[in-house]
């Protein structure tokens, strides 16, 4: 694709997933759009062998947006960083069509891999602002990594992942449309949790209270005998 149909593609992807932009020319501003400009320029001198080149334009472009994309990863069509400041992309990270990060998130290793050491996310997952994704395995397509989550192992697809360490609270095979951006409506588990608790524990003090009213009427009636 030329510099054109990128551009062209780029104020596409970006009016249709921020009800913010009101006119095209406001995508120009955006840091993720330039960021994504600077790395497709540094992946190609990467692939071509420009190492010190790729990255010094990788780093040029990270101070200006604060979002560091390393030249090495593989970013594929409609990718989209929403407020993008902090977000880190390593080297090995692969990521398909259609994906969506929000601010703060990073696509990292554990620093004790060598080789492929940063995650694959496929088509159409969505990663929600703050979560971290550490180490080399596959997010399904289709699936949601919840706010703030730390994702330490592989996700299937279709599923939703909230939590320290990430835990899947929700697998299915309904699609996630590519422009499904609800990053609040996510399960809570530690909130059903409690709430059961509550449930059992309400149960357990009618219990006691019924108990102690039988007591005390088997007292009255061995009173007055």
């Amino acid at each position: 694709m030329g510099l054109f149909g990128f551009i062209k593609e780029e104020i596409q992807v970006i009016q249709e997933r921020d009800p913010a932009i009101k006119s095209p020319m406001e995508v120009f501003l955006y840091p993720a759009f330039r960021v994504m400009l600077s790395y497709r320029r540094a992946h190609r001198l990467y692939e071509n062998g420009h190492f010190l080149l790729a990255r010094y334009i990788s780093q040029r472009a990270a101070r200006k947006t604060g979002i560091e994309i390393h030249p090495g990863a593989v970013i594929g069509k409609g990718f989209f960083i929403d407020h993008g400041s902090g977000v880190i992309i390593g080297e090995t990270t692969i990521i398909g069509d259609n994906v969506t990060l929000y601010q703060g998130v990073t696509l990292g290793g554990t620093g004790k891999e060598t080789g492929k050491r940063h995650p694959t996310l496929c088509d159409n997952v969505m990663v929600s602002a703050g979560a971290k994704i550490l180490g080399s395995f596959t997010i399904g397509e289709n699936s949601k990594i919840g706010a703030g989550s730390v994702v330490l192992e592989e996700v299937p697809p279709n599923c939703t992942v909230v939590g320290v360490p990430g835990r899947i609270v929700k697998r299915g095979n309904q699609k996630v449309p590519r422009s499904d951006m609800d990053q609040i409506h996510l399960p809570d588990p530690v909130k059903e949790d409690i709430a059961a608790l509550q449930h059992e524990n309400t149960a357990l003090y009618n219990k006691i209270i019924d108990l102690e009213s039988k007591i005390k009427k088997l007292e009255k009636e061995n009173t007055c005998k």
